[in-house]
This record gives C-alpha cells, structure tokens and sequence, in this order.
C-alpha cells in the first residue's frame, strides 16, 4: 500500500514543484500527507500517551519519520514540523475518543465499552486506563478550563477544517498572484468570513487598524502589525495569523535572548562611560585656553594645530542647537589681526564669510559695523569666530595671487567665492567625481550609545515606543510607533522604512525649519499617506489629503516636500504649488514617466489647486504643469536611496531656497553622496533618538 501510495503522490507533484508556506507542506499533497501521519501516529503511538516530549517515544517517532521519508518525497529539515504535526493529531485522536464514546448528549461521563471499530488499534487495558484517566479530578479541571476557554472567541474562525496554509493557498490561485505568501492580517480576516460572506464590524475594526499600522512599521513585521491591533499578550514560539507549523525561524524572525541582570548592569556601565567620554571630549573643546586678550601683541600667537598660520579656506560650524555646518568661508590666523579696529573676543579668529550653507543661522559675535546678525547678511565681510567651531580646508584654491595681481580687499571674497564655484563646477561636468570637500568626518558614537542603551530595553523582543508628530509637520496629530526593526535598519545599514523617514523629518522641523522660521516656506506630505500603493489602490484619499494641505497654505509660496516610496524605492517630490512646479530628484536617475500614475495625480491635484483659488489661465496653459528633473547625487547601491533622499531635504533646507537648480545646489553638488555624508544622517537621527529618550 505504501509503494502504491508512493507512485501516486509522485505522479502528482515532484519535490520542486510543492507549493510551500513557511515550514508548512499544503495542496496538492498536503491533505493527503496530513491523513497518512494520522494513520501512522494511531498504529505506533498509545492512546495512554499524555506527553509527547517523552524520550521513551523516540523509537516509534523514527519509525514514523522513516515510513514518511520511504512514502513521500520530503526533506530531512521538514522532521521537526511532521513530529509536531503527528503530536497534534495523536491529542486529536485521543479528544475524539473521549468526545465520541465517552460522553453523553449533556457532557456527563459514560463507561462506555471498547469500541470494535478500534480493537485493532486499542488495546483493552490502554482503553481502561484511557477512560481512568477521563475521570481523574486534575484532568477534568484542566479540561474543563480549557473547553471555557475555547468555547466563546472574541474572533472565531469560520473556515472550519481549512487551515491557514490552505485559505493562503487558494486566495492567492483565486487572485492569480504571483506573490508566494500573504500578510499575517489579511488572512486573519479572511480566516474569520462565515458563509455569508460579510466580515463582523469587530474583525473589520482590528483590519483597519492592522491597515493603519502596515503603513508605520516594517513590512515584514506581520506579528508585530497583528498583535498589537488585537492587544494581547504573544506566546514564545508563535506568529499569530500564519497557523500551526510556522515559527519565528521558520520566517526568519530573530528573538533575542534575554539579558541577565548581570549583563545589563555590564552594558549600563559601558553606556555610561562612553556618555562621559563624549561630555569630556565637549567640554574640552569648549574650555581650550588662549591667551590673556588685553594684551595687543599676544592676541592668536598661540596657533590652533589644525588651524595653520595665515590666510586658509574652512568650514563654519555651531553646536547649538545641535552640531552643524552653517557656512564657508576663509580664516585669518595672523599675529596682532583685528576685527573693524578692535579686538578679537577670546577663543575667536576672524574669518570671512564666502558661503551661507544655513542663511538664517545666528552669527555666534553679531557684527556691529555692519548690523549683520546671520550668516547671509554677513556674506562677503568679515565676523569673529569661534576656534573650536573652524575647520580648515574645504576648498583648495586654483590659482595663487602675486603682490602684482593682488585684488582689493572689499572684492577679495566675492571674486574667490566665484571662482570655487567655477572650479567646483567644472570637475563635477569633466569627471563626473565628487567635491574634494575636507569634512569633519562623523564618528559612530551616537549610534553606539543608541544601541547600548537600546538592548538594555525591552524593545528587541518586541516592545515599541512612540514618537509625537506635531499637527504641523503632516497636517495631522499622531504619535509615530517605533520598534526594534526600525532601530536596526539604521545600525545595521538597511533600507529604511517610512517609521524611519518620519522621524528624521521631525528632526528637520525641530531643527531646521521651525528655529530659523522655514516652516513659513517649507511643508511636508506624510508619505504613509502619499505613496505608489495608495494611489493605484485610493487616489481619492491621497488627493483629499494633498489638497487639504495645499489649500490650508493656498496664500503663502510654500515648497512641500513628498518623500515618495514606489514600494521598492525612496525618491523625493518638492512641490511649489503657487507656480505649479514639481521638482523630482531621484538617485536611480530615472524620470517621473517610469511612474505614470504619479504624474497624473500630482498634475490633477495642482489643476483643481488652480481652480479653487480662482486662478484664470489660458486654455493651452490649463494643462501645463512644469516638471523638472533635477541632477541630484546618484547612489551607487541599490540601499542608500532613502537616505539620499533625505539629504536632498536636508540641503534644500540648510540653504532655504524654494527654487532647486537643474543641475543640484552649487554649495552640494556631487556625483554620489559619500559614506560619511550617509553616515552623518544616521548620526542625526539617533542623536536625536537620544534627546527625544525614545528608549525610556
């Protein structure tokens, strides 16, 4: 019987050909599988068997795992799942006996007889202690806990003996998919659809929540999204909504071991230290000495080491509110040089400002001569400047001036300032290489301290935390969910997912846009709200939602950035309403044609714009929405374009201009964003973790 059962499941299907979900054989040879364990458990296993780990039963487990293997075309790492597979029936088998032959129609007990149709599976003895069993007072008490607990679900299944495996199975041949699994959720709400065909107003409720939450976390987070719409507790081993047979490894979904007490006091200690060592290194640099200033002739006779002595191109940075790069310029380290005819305030150089990276940054000494109080007014004259916030270096000039081509000193910075422009253009357009610029290369100290006091949490093993984003920044008020993959895409340099990108859009408009006023000229469009999915499957809800935050801004020039996902791919949309002018930046270098569906959208969205705000154009103008392809830097992987288009937001913003030149930004313009210009937005963002204590 065996052999014959054997040919016929091979003529069936062939080891390749097995449809597959997770750990779990289903159709063609599911059934037939599952029907041949049941038959094998009942002849090698007594009904007498409480406990299916019993070592005692390892003979009889080999046996039935040998016949499997000699009946079926099956891989050895599939044993654990069809053990599992044959216990479960075995208690099956056993619920049935006791249901069937000893329990009246009210519940009552009834010493029934052997039933014949089993004497030749059941022994009279292992029948006798089977029934001695059923009436034994721990056992009715479990029982009976049990059966109260099984008898009312809040979400009862409705798919009767069709398992998870199988429903999965037949919903993707019915949509002729070419997907090989589903979400957790969808199938927890399928699997709860009766005859009638209409899902209950409580299982609909925990679907649109599971829909509202896919959109925050991490896709591959089904356990996450479900469990936490339901609200309870998870069980070790399990991923609720994928049915019996499939488990954390067999998805490949790691669960940490838990630390020891021990342990976590060790990594608490090592967090502290290098907290302590970050505090020093700042407060050193912050306290250097220099020389007594009331004194004429000493005034910078002390050098900075990585300050050289006379006339250098550098970097100007603040560290307040966080550590940035606000301008360029050049630093005058000379002997006895004054400031307007005064002295220089201790600890400062004089530098002359070529290049306002953030126009609206407050100048750390506000210039009295000239009344300039940010860095664009003080562009093209010369301020104080903090030592320790200089860094020499970021341009080398082309060309040395002889005393005989010397140029006067007002024009000095505006010649110098066209002519790094000039140059930085010309190696950019003959070699396609990036800027030699010297950057004050970021360290992973933030994101080492992140981690630290991440693990000592209980945010690995599936603990989540939120972050408020403010009625401004989308348009709507919300905490944003944050949990262990969304840290770990960043730490582990993975494509960052849309909980990642919210966040750092916070930092942005806590740190950029709100401090200088930008968010008078600058907006953001939630992109869980505004993405590929949702405009193919509801583009009347992303256009209500674009619209809206158009028209609530409609009197005002505002640029809104859309940072746009394909569903594979980060790429950013800055919209200027008022001009009808849409700049798309995309690292792939492809253009808004591969994304049709977009365009249309976009387009119509800015027409009824046009129209609600009375605004009378020429019937051949009706239509024309200006599109520019910016040439932004292009990633060389296929990892880093979320954040590549995060720097494109972060530049825009740095230099506050509404207008995004063809050819990118002369102040950033390269061919590819380095590692460590990658690098610095993972340091913002955990640093920013870190203030806002997103792991307490």
């Amino acid at each position: 019987m065996a052999d014959d059962q054997h040919e016929e499941v091979s003529k069936k299907v062939s080891a390749e050909e097995e449809i597959r979900r997770g750990i779990t054989l289903i159709e063609p040879n599911g059934h037939t599988l599952t029907s041949f364990i049941g038959a094998l458990v009942r002849n090698e296993i007594p009904i007498t068997c409480d406990d299916w780990r019993n070592k005692e039963l390892n003979e009889s487990k080999e046996k039935i795992w040998s016949e499997i293997k000699r009946c079926f075309n099956i891989e050895e790492e599939r044993r654990g799942f069809c053990m599992k597979l044959a216990g479960k029936l075995l208690r099956g088998f056993r619920t049935f006996l006791s249901s069937k032959f000893l329990k009246d129609a009210d519940g009552n007990f009834v010493d029934a007889e052997l039933p014949k149709k089993y004497e030749s599976l059941i022994s009279a003895e292992e029948w006798e202690a089977f029934k001695s069993k059923r009436q034994d007072p721990v056992f009715q008490r479990i029982s009976a806990t049990n059966r109260e607990r099984a008898s009312s679900p809040a979400y009862p299944y409705r798919k009767g003996r069709v398992g998870y495996g199988r429903l999965e199975q037949s919903m993707l041949q019915k949509e002729e998919s070419s997907e090989t699994s589903l979400p957790a959720h969808v199938l927890w709400k399928e699997a709860r659809v009766g005859k009638s065909g209409v899902p209950q107003e409580e299982v609909l409720h925990v679907y649109q929540k599971c829909e509202e939450l896919s959109q925050s976390l991490s896709p591959d987070d089904t356990k996450g999204i479900l469990s936490r719409a339901l609200d309870v507790p998870e069980y070790s081993g399990r991923v609720r909504g994928k049915g019996f047979g499939v488990t954390p490894t067999s998805l490949s979904i790691k669960k940490g071991k838990a630390p020891s007490n021990r342990e976590l006091h060790a990594r608490l200690e090592a967090m502290q230290a290098e907290l302590d060592a970050l505090r020093r290194e700042r407060e050193a640099s912050a306290s250097t000495v220099y020389r007594d200033a009331s004194d004429k002739d000493s005034i910078n006779c002390t050098f900075q080491p990585n300050i050289p002595e006379g006339i250098s191109h550098c970097q100007l940075y603040l560290s307040s509110p966080y550590y940035r790069m606000v301008g360029k310029g050049k630093v005058h380290n000379v002997s006895g040089v004054l400031l307007h005819t005064r002295e220089l305030p201790v600890g400062c150089l004089k530098v002359s400002v070529d290049i306002a990276v953030e126009p609206n940054a407050a100048l750390p000494y506000p210039s009295d001569d000239s009344d300039a109080t940010t860095v664009h007014e003080a562009v093209g004259s010369f301020v104080a400047w903090p030592t320790n916030l200089i860094c020499v270096g970021y341009e080398t000039p082309t060309k040395s001036k002889s005393k005989d081509n010397a140029i006067p000193r007002h024009t000095e910075s505006t010649v110098s300032r066209k002519e790094e422009v000039s140059n930085a253009s010309a190696r950019v357009k003959s070699s396609g290489a990036k800027k030699t610029v010297a950057r004050k290369k970021p360290t992973t100290k933030y994101r080492s301290c992140l981690r630290t006091f991440l693990e000592m949490t209980d945010i690995p093993t599936g603990g989540v935390r939120t972050v408020h984003m403010e009625v401004g920044i989308f348009g709507f008020d919300y905490d944003q969910m944050i949990g262990n993959e969304d840290f770990m895409q960043v730490f582990s340099h993975e494509e960052i997912g849309v909980t990642v990108v919210n966040t750092y859009i916070r930092f942005l408009y806590d740190k950029l846009m709100r401090p200088n006023g930008l968010d008078v000229s600058f907006g953001f469009l939630a992109p869980a709200t505004v993405n590929l999915g949702l405009i193919l499957s509801r583009p009347d809800t992303v256009t209500e939602y674009v619209l809206r935050i158009l028209m609530d801004n409609k009197d005002a020039e505002k640029l809104f950035f859309i940072p746009f996902n394909t569903g594979g791919h980060w790429l950013l949309l800055a919209i200027n309403p008022i001009r009808e002018i849409v700049y798309y930046l995309d690292s792939l270098g492809n253009d808004w044609t591969t994304y049709p569906d977009m365009k249309v959208l976009i387009d119509t969205v800015l027409q009824v714009f046009r129209a609600q705000r009375d605004i009378q154009t020429s019937r051949r103008g009706a239509n024309s929405i200006t599109w520019i392809k910016v040439a932004c830097p292009q990633q060389r992987n296929q990892i880093d374009c979320g954040y590549f288009m995060l720097r494109f937001m972060r530049d825009t913003l740095a230099l506050g201009r509404l207008k995004i030149p063809t050819d990118y930004f002369e102040e950033f313009k390269c061919a590819f964003y380095t590692k460590d210009q990658v690098d610095e937005i993972k340091e913002e963002w955990c640093q920013f973790m870190i203030e806002l204590n997103v792991c307490l």
